[in-house]
């Protein structure tokens, strides 16, 4: 494998956890909706999970303020371990341990809330010269489901940035980045990227496949973004960097799209959050059969 090729090889994580979550005040005044519980996990644990199982574990967030309580989740609690190890209580002491050996996590502050370009550019110095993914905290993919690992493969295998697409009703592509693709490959699930537009007018938009918030990079993306002028609500904006990787694959290599028909729970408003909820815990060997016997008879009601 040639130095080149080594430098595709993909170890680090950058999750992007800066925003203030306004859609869900007041619950999080003083609480990152990132640590919203998803039945007894925070949405953050699904998606550090999601990293690790890609055999990722060397996971940088970027932060804001107020969100020091993302790093005292992943960090040990010594007196409430001690305290169910003294009640036997070994499977919430399993639960409370798991989080902190979950992974290699750092942290660092985003500070003038640029953008998401800008947040994924305040992860060059730890990065260095090698691919990275990045993983927003609003998509939780089912683990069930195999996503990032593919996009993994064909990063190695291309040497392009690969970015998570999935097919939405054309009402919704105006919340999203949309791609233009063309298909070149006998995977009819890897698409080779065109254009990108971000968050179109339905009328205009070129597909209905919509950017979502999985993404792999190489590490001349950084020079892109370092570039890459404020677009859309003045903020610098992934999706215009990764047009000028499309535009000119010479200089950070070509876009492809991974598209994704799996289960994926969008946590980003109050509607969705509740029906990943359900959609998760109706699934759960603990609480779904009891709960899908409870939900029957209610939805009847309806």
């Amino acid at each position: 494998m040639s130095q080149g090729n080594l430098n595709l090889k993909v170890t680090k994580a950058v999750i992007p956890v800066a925003g203030l979550g306004t859609r869900f005040l007041p619950a999080t005044k003083a609480m990152p909706k990132e640590m919203l519980p998803i039945v007894d996990k925070p949405v953050i644990q699904y998606v550090v999970e999601e990293a690790v199982n890609a055999g990722l574990e060397d996971l940088l967030m970027i932060t804001g303020r107020n969100k020091n309580t993302l790093e005292n989740h992943f960090d040990r609690v010594t007196e409430l371990e001690h305290t169910l190890e003294a009640k036997g209580d070994t499977g919430k002491l399993f639960k409370v341990q798991e989080s902190n050996a979950l992974a290699d996590i750092h942290y660092t502050r985003q500070g003038d809330p640029r953008g998401l370009g800008h947040a994924v550019l305040r992860a060059k110095s730890h990065v260095g010269e090698h691919s990275f993914a990045v993983l927003l905290g609003d998509d939780v993919i089912d683990s069930r489901d195999t996503l990032l690992e593919k996009m993994l493969e064909v990063h190695e295998s291309t040497g392009d940035n690969v970015i998570a697409l999935m097919e939405v009703d054309p009402s919704q592509i105006h919340l999203y980045g949309c791609a233009v693709i063309e298909r070149d490959s006998d995977d009819p699930d890897v698409v080779k990227v065109t254009g990108l537009v971000e968050k179109p007018k339905t009328e205009e938009a070129p597909s209905n496949l919509a950017v979502i918030g999985r993404y792999v990079l190489r590490h001349e993306m950084f020079d892109i973004l370092e570039k890459t002028e404020p677009g859309r609500g003045n903020e610098i904006q992934l999706t215009d960097g990764l047009e000028t990787a499309v535009e000119h694959p010479e200089i950070a290599g070509g876009v492809r799209g991974v598209v994704f028909r799996g289960r994926r729970y969008d946590t980003g408003d109050k509607l969705d959050f509740i029906k990943a909820t359900l959609q998760i815990a109706v699934d759960r060997e603990d609480i779904g059969e009891d709960l899908r016997e409870w939900l029957k008879p209610f939805a009847q009601k309806l």
